[in-house]
């Protein structure tokens, strides 16, 4: 482990003593200079994002929202210290409260192998432990760009000794083995796959090249298909965990049908709890035609983007 990936393991470690409302206290002091640096990336990317979602918010709405966003993004920042930082077993603690727990259960009873679908929202980190401390779970996951980080991510992740699945080939099929054996298996259902790779499909209104593996693995082996996620409570209070049912169709061999399908139950997470997604994320980067313009770099450059589905997606 490179010695700045242990000095972070051990800074996590030592600010895990911190009470949560502190933490959160603190993220939001990194959040809120993201709204004051009118050029930062997050602050622009999430501009982007809130016009594609809420058109039909005025200027001041949207920027009050932009901030609650960025806000939230600093707590994701900071209350990894009370999640890695304090290890699986005294961060499960901070569970409150859970919802949806009967189809967990059920599914887990049926025996036909379950996947549960976890947004980028509220604490996703925390969900892998509360889904670990219940059954044996494999998780997909997508190396860091800096290998050097893997080690840490591993270890962080690995607490409670879940099978931690690289995304490629092997792994694949190793979750499919999995599945078929009455499994349970944990996917991020909401990462851009690269262009070629995906099915575009509606996420809130506008197209989003969409991960397939999800709804091809439902589809072959049968699987139920849960989303999930960890809210996080008002003002430190702890966190909720939330089950909801997909949406019929996300098993669909239809390959458009079924990534419908899985926006959608990502959509339903996400209007749970608003502001607690990955905003900063480049959701719409990729379009489905290959002349349009990525509205993130349109935005970047002092343009306004068109966030249609068709032309050159520029507007002076």
């Amino acid at each position: 482990m490179r010695w700045y990936v242990r000095l972070t393991w051990w800074t996590l470690r030592a600010l895990g003593v911190l009470p949560l409302p502190l933490l959160y206290a603190v993220g939001s002091a990194l959040g809120r200079p993201l709204w004051w640096r009118k050029h930062a990336r997050e602050r622009v990317h999430t501009e982007v994002n809130m016009r594609i979602v809420h058109p039909e918010l005025d200027d001041a709405a949207r920027d009050a929202l932009v901030r609650k966003c960025l806000v939230e993004t600093g707590h994701a920042v900071t209350e990894m210290a009370a999640v890695w930082g304090r290890g699986a077993r005294r961060a499960l603690r901070l569970v409150r409260e859970a919802e949806g727990v009967e189809y967990f259960d059920a599914a887990l009873a049926s025996g036909r192998g379950l996947i549960v679908a976890a947004p980028h929202l509220g604490c996703w980190e925390l969900l892998n432990y509360w889904l670990s401390a219940r059954t044996p779970i494999a998780i997909l996951y997508a190396p860091p760009r800096n290998v050097a980080w893997e080690a840490l991510l591993v270890r962080a992740r690995g607490d409670l000794q879940p099978e931690q699945v690289r995304a490629e080939g092997a792994g694949v099929r190793s979750l499919y083995k999995r599945l078929a054996a009455g499994g349970v298996v944990g996917i991020l259902p909401d990462q851009q796959p690269k262009r070629g790779e995906g099915q575009f499909a509606p996420f809130f209104g506008l197209d989003a090249n969409t991960m397939v593996l999800l709804p091809r693995i439902a589809q072959r082996t049968g699987a139920t298909v849960l989303f999930a996620f960890a809210e996080r409570l008002p003002r430190g209070a702890g966190y909720r965990i939330r089950i909801l049912p997909a949406p019929e169709g996300i098993a669909d061999p239809d390959l458009r049908i079924a990534c419908t399908a899985l926006n959608r139950g990502v959509e339903q997470c996400v209007n749970l709890a608003f502001p607690q997604y990955q905003w900063t994320y480049k959701r719409w980067a990729e379009r489905p035609d290959p002349y349009e313009h990525d509205p993130y770099w349109l935005a970047r450059n002092g343009l306004t983007p068109d966030y249609g589905n068709t032309g050159t997606g520029m507007s002076g």
